[in-house]
């Protein structure tokens, strides 16, 4: 019996380790390539190891006058904190007035949400989005996206919370409001501070979804290139036609927009899990 199980363990072991690998080749693969020089790259791709580690790459990347990394990376940053705010403030205010409030229609109007969710109207929407914002002067800047986060409704997060909310306890409440809590103070006061895992969870997924989002970028600033993000400036340059003669700017600049998603997910990588299991109890 010890037998089978040390040859299942050792089975699944050597599966976990074939997987990790597959995953992280990539990484590598593009990681190394950043040190390569242009000419090695075009000459040399199956070469995973550089045949002489070079920096001038981030240098030139980051100098550019074309290809402005840093300026695509503020872009990036700027947009992705604020759309992680903005996607905090909503899931978790519309989770507890969902879990706890009690106003007529509550079920009707959370039914109404939840069908949503099941109705992918994808780019149908982008038009009237772009007419809309075009009318206040915003639909060719990242502000444009940061009024469209405003008015979303992130449904899926906000089960989270309103999961999250119902298996606290309602004494909480009864004993914030003996207290002289309105129902306002009772969620900043009590409830706030016990979502930390869920909203840390959120937060993670947010910052990954709105770094690397695309297609919404690159509509709204298309006629302005300083308003670009990273991935839309690496996509730019990829497909313009000097993409020839600057892969190793590409490739540096791939790197230098994964390290803040990485470092994101290895920082809170416990809190994930902890919190899609906090917001997942049924209440």
């Amino acid at each position: 019996m010890k037998r089978k199980n040390t040859i299942y363990e050792i089975c699944i072991y050597a599966i976990l380790i074939i997987a990790f690998l597959i995953v992280i080749f990539p990484l590598i693969s593009v990681f190394m390539a950043s040190f390569k020089t242009n000419a090695e790259i075009l000459t040399s791709a199956e070469k995973v190891f550089p045949k002489k580690l070079t920096f001038e790459n981030y240098v030139l990347a980051w100098n550019s006058e074309n290809f402005r990394v840093g300026q695509m990376l503020f872009n990036s940053i700027w947009y992705s904190l604020t759309s992680v705010v903005i996607l905090l403030f909503l899931s978790s205010v519309a989770g507890y007035v969902f879990a706890r409030g009690e106003f007529k229609g509550k079920k009707i109007i959370f039914a109404i949400f939840t069908a949503l969710m099941f109705v992918k109207l994808g780019p149908i929407t982008i038009y009237p989005q772009f007419e809309t914002l075009g009318r206040i002067k915003l639909s060719s800047s990242l502000w444009g996206l940061i009024v469209m986060e405003c008015f979303s409704m992130p449904i899926i997060e906000v089960y989270l919370v309103r999961g999250f909310v119902n298996s606290l306890p309602k004494a909480l409440d009864e004993a914030a409001r003996i207290d002289g809590c309105s129902f306002t103070g009772t969620f900043f006061r009590i409830i706030l501070p016990l979502l930390k895992p869920v909203m840390i969870t959120i937060g993670m997924l947010g910052f990954n979804g709105s770094w690397n989002n695309y297609l919404y970028p690159t509509l709204f600033t298309m006629s302005r290139p300083d308003q670009q993000t990273l991935i839309v400036g690496i996509m730019a340059l990829k497909n313009s036609g000097e993409s020839a003669s600057a892969w190793n700017l590409m490739f540096s600049a791939t790197v230098i927009a994964i390290i803040p998603v990485l470092t994101a997910f290895i920082l809170g990588n416990k809190h994930i899990t902890q919190g899609m299991m906090a917001g997942a109890v049924k209440g």
